[in-house]
């Protein structure tokens, strides 16, 4: 998921991209720490995602509060 793509989702649906991405890293782990999963980068990418909407996430919240 690019940073554009993440601009264009409305807060609301960040929260809920977000849960589901802190959900599908958390069975990636567990699944991986089972029997090692295919492509082991999907978790440093699901990682990065996360962190990329948590970026977008706090800037929202300084431009309200700068406004």
């Amino acid at each position: 998921m690019k940073m554009s793509e993440i601009r264009e989702l409305s807060t609301q649906d960040l929260l809920e991209r977000l849960d589901s991405e802190r959900l599908m890293l958390t069975r990636m782990k567990l699944n991986h720490a089972i029997s090692p999963i295919d492509n082991p980068q999907k978790i440093k990418q699901t990682r990065k995602n996360i962190a990329r909407i948590l970026t977008e996430l706090r800037a929202r919240e300084l431009n309200k509060k700068t406004k």
